[in-house]
């Protein structure tokens, strides 16, 4: 990827103004304006489907921060863009050819995008105004992170979600081991070990979104909200609540077998034990079988991200994460699963990564453990100054 790609390359085109007009455009992978009194983003890369590069980071958090200050933006509303214009697909997760091109060659924005993503997903989640994600098509890894924190989270039936890291040899960061392990059940486990995808009615049964809204809907929700006469923020969020589609929560299809099996020690008894009953079902059969093409050792390391998740808040989750994805690139010279799961997915293509250990019942337990041990002292961690 050039220097170009990996910068955003926005221009403001107004300056700041009072009122119901349009106070700040801005052109490139990121649109932002105000309307009334909110604030609009668009992710705007739909060649890549909206994946999220350096620079786009970079941009949304400085808007958002801009935003944060400014007393006429009571609200935000984000969605993503398609090729054919608004919606259709929000963003399925962060720039993976950026991420194998700068961790081979040793790149130092490699570092950077990771600290700054971070820090952007703590600041969507502790944002102080309600920030509303209109999560329609695909929704997956980095989408996750800058929409799991919105105080109101909107699926569609077009909505594609999922954290699939652990087929590139990666685990579900940006905050993933937080909101995954706040899934009921054993929900978490399973979306984090399979990276399987749901839709909307399972990402509001697995408190991953609050609500749906009909597809056709949406251009004329987020249209409405820039004329709307809002007194605070508050007022923002509920009107665009009272035009969901009013819905029990649903269920987890096999929701039970969830439980059952990804409530079991440790990778290697869920997996026998979903072998074992794979002779009589279908569901046992194929998830077993999707485990085994995910990289054995990120598994054993998501299982215990999860599980350590579950007693922490945001910022301490971060930080693990941050520690996590250093060793994903670094821990084993020449031999970084994430590494390998890219160029096989995405660079060369031939959907066989060659993991290393090859075989779940291969994995040494202190393997994955190693993932875990910070590089950094805590008052010199990268996301040192996070807080909850």
């Amino acid at each position: 990827m050039s220097e170009k790609n990996m910068e955003t390359t926005t221009t403001t085109a107004a300056a700041s103004a009072k009122g119901g007009a349009a106070t700040a455009v801005v052109q490139g992978e990121i649109l932002s304006e105000v309307r009334g009194r909110v604030g609009f983003i668009t992710l705007n890369r739909p060649k890549a489907l909206n994946a999220l590069s350096l620079g786009m980071v970079r941009e949304l958090m400085r808007v958002l921060l801009a935003w944060r200050q400014d007393s006429d933006v009571l609200a935000v509303a984000i969605r993503g863009s398609n090729k054919e214009g608004p919606f259709g697909a929000f963003c399925a997760g962060g720039d993976i050819r950026f991420l194998h091109q700068a961790g081979s060659q040793g790149h130092p924005q490699l570092e950077d995008f990771f600290t700054e993503e971070y820090a952007l997903n703590h600041l969507i989640h502790h944002y102080g105004k309600p920030y509303i994600a209109f999560m329609d098509g695909i929704v997956m890894g980095g989408g996750m992170g800058i929409s799991q924190g919105a105080s109101l989270r909107i699926v569609t039936e077009r909505t594609k979600m999922a954290m699939p890291e652990t087929a590139i040899g990666l685990f579900p960061d940006v905050g993933g081991g937080y909101f995954l392990s706040r899934c009921p059940g054993q929900v978490g486990e399973w979306l984090a070990l399979t990276g399987q995808t749901i839709g909307a009615e399972e990402a509001v049964a697995a408190r991953l979104a609050d609500g749906r809204l009909a597809a056709a809907d949406q251009p004329a929700v987020w249209d409405a909200l820039g004329s709307q006469p809002f007194a605070d923020g508050a007022a923002v969020q509920q009107w665009v609540a009272s035009k969901l589609i009013a819905e029990n929560p649903g269920e987890i299809s096999a929701g039970g077998k969830i439980d059952q099996y990804f409530s079991l020690p440790d990778v290697p008894a869920i997996v026998a034990a979903l072998e074992a009953a794979a002779g009589d079902d279908d569901w046992c059969r194929t998830t077993a079988a999707t485990l085994r093409q995910r990289s054995p050792l990120m598994l054993f390391v998501v299982l215990e991200q999860i599980r350590r998740a579950r007693g922490m808040g945001l910022a301490d989750d971060l930080r693990m994460e941050r520690d996590m994805v250093r060793h994903c690139f670094y821990l084993r010279p020449g031999q970084s699963e994430t590494l390998e799961g890219i160029r096989a997915l995405a660079v060369d293509k031939d959907h066989a990564p060659r993991w290393n250990p090859a075989r779940i019942e291969d994995v040494a337990p202190e393997q994955a453990l190693a993932f875990f041990e910070s590089p950094w002292p805590a008052h010199a961690h990268p996301l040192a100054a996070l807080a909850d």
